[in-house]
């Protein structure tokens, strides 16, 4: 197969709007400063970084294969832990919520 003709999983325009929603809160908390995608052939990646040399703090992950098991949305801590799996993608992103929260009362 030639590189053009690889399958990706990508989010789409729905998925990635949610996802930035919650990263336009944390930057403007000042929690959060860059960001990057991933479209790979298992998964679509969307890493968050405090700082644009680290590792990224967190990765919010698309895995369509596990769709009919524990749920296709993950996010995963930087150690690799992952923190929530589910169905929705809202579902999955409130766990930002609290850091959100957090971060605003600090």
């Amino acid at each position: 197969m030639s590189p053009a003709t690889v399958p990706q999983v990508t989010f789409d325009r729905h998925e990635l709007n949610r996802i930035l929603s919650v990263y336009g809160r944390m930057v403007a908390a000042g929690e959060w400063r860059d960001y990057a995608l991933d479209f790979l052939e298992e998964a679509a990646v969307f890493s968050i970084f405090r700082h644009a040399a680290e590792m990224p703090l967190f990765r919010i992950e698309k895995h369509p294969r596990l769709r009919a098991k524990q749920g296709q949305y993950s996010v995963v801590a930087a150690g690799g832990m992952i923190l929530k799996r589910g169905h929705e993608l809202a579902q999955v992103l409130r766990i930002f919520d609290k850091k959100l929260l957090k971060a605003l009362a600090e």
